[in-house]
């Protein structure tokens, strides 16, 4: 059921508002950059997606084809969230489920994990994913 929700990065500049359905696969990537950051995000579309406060504090990261852009709060360091201009879908938010407020320990829990072989440019599943 979507639902929408509140969050920030771990100083509280940056706060969006985000429509998010937790009972749809969220993601875990072995890319570089997610394995590194353990980026753990749900998906919203640009609709659902608010930026509430922090646009100056966000600094944005790039790096390969440069198609998605990786956000940071430059106060504290989080990324609590990215946009995927490029994906199957289209332009999509991942919100890192970890930023949320509001959501119970059980409620993370239960969220639905997909794999994807980010490292590969592949979106099956690696062959270990446990580290993930």
């Amino acid at each position: 059921m979507m639902k929408a929700y509140t969050g920030s990065c771990h100083c509280g500049a940056v706060r969006f508002e985000a429509d998010l359905d937790l009972t749809q696969p969220s993601f875990r990537c072995n890319c570089s950059i997610c394995r590194r950051t353990r980026f753990w995000p749900a998906v919203a579309r640009p609709e659902g997606f608010r930026l509430l406060a922090g646009a100056e504090a966000l600094t944005l990261y790039r790096f390969n084809t440069g198609h998605n852009h990786h956000l940071f709060c430059r106060v504290c360091g989080v990324r609590a969230f990215g946009i995927g201009n490029e994906t199957p879908i289209g332009k999509m938010y991942g919100v890192n489920l970890g930023c949320l407020e509001g959501v119970s320990e059980a409620e993370l829990a239960a969220v639905p994990i997909v794999h994807v072989d980010g490292m590969n440019d592949r979106l099956e599943p690696p062959a270990v994913t446990a580290h993930l």
